[in-house]
């Protein structure tokens, strides 16, 4: 089995009981799209009975992973459910992916979202974050950003912009409309994302501190069913 990082291992646990509980019942066959190296919940839906696969060009090497962009993956059956974490903003082109994952789906199937809506990561949320970063040889990506962000001497947005164009993502707005162009919407609520650099700080502390206004909620949580 591939280690997952403190980081990934806090985002696993902590994400999990959302994506267990939108799950249908096992054995159902699920996809995860973006699984990643470590192979995402595909493991966990697996020990919990279910028939899951993970795609991703970086997917492990091992059976039941298909080492592929979403896009061009080839499924040879109709998928109960779809799990997407912190993927779509990824993906080189957003309406193709989802115009596959609808196409994948059989009716009544669900689609199991976590997002970043990384514009609504404004300076005051940055600088917030940035200050509970842990000094305990843990190097994530928010410290890989506060030091290139500090080394750039650009004011937050400006380099935040630079980098998303960059990088070419989606911005939260973009993919919630075209996640309810074409599916059903069952839940959509902001939600903490931050957290799994921020260890000692916890999910919990995220949460309450974007309640007080002190920060925004970048974090999306979507379900939705295929009609």
């Amino acid at each position: 089995m591939i280690d997952t990082t403190a980081a990934e291992q806090r985002w696993l646990s902590t994400l999990w009981p959302f994506v267990q509980a939108h799950l249908p019942p096992a054995p159902s066959h699920v996809v995860e799209i973006g699984c990643g190296p470590t192979g995402g919940f595909v493991p966990a839906m697996r020990e919990h009975g279910y028939d899951a696969v993970g795609v991703d060009p970086a997917a492990p090497p091992e059976p039941g992973f298909h080492q592929t962009e979403f896009e061009n993956h080839e499924g040879t059956r109709p998928v109960d459910a779809i799990v997407a974490c912190a993927s779509l903003h990824h993906v080189s082109d957003l309406d193709r992916a989802l115009d596959r994952a609808a196409a994948a789906l059989a009716p009544g199937g669900v689609l199991i979202i976590v997002e970043w809506s990384y514009e609504k990561f404004d300076e005051a949320t940055a600088r917030w974050s940035f200050d509970r970063l842990p000094d305990n040889g843990e190097h994530g990506w928010l410290h890989h950003h506060r030091e290139l962000w500090l080394a750039s001497g650009q004011p937050w947005h400006t380099y935040l912009d630079d980098w998303a164009e960059r990088e070419g993502l989606h911005n939260g707005h973009a993919i919630v409309q075209a996640l309810q162009a074409r599916f059903h919407t069952r839940l959509l609520t902001e939600a903490p994302y931050l957290f799994p650099d921020l260890y000692p700080s916890s999910v919990t502390h995220e949460r309450a501190a974007a309640h007080r206004g002190e920060i925004r909620a970048t974090g999306i949580r979507y379900i939705g069913v295929k009609p």
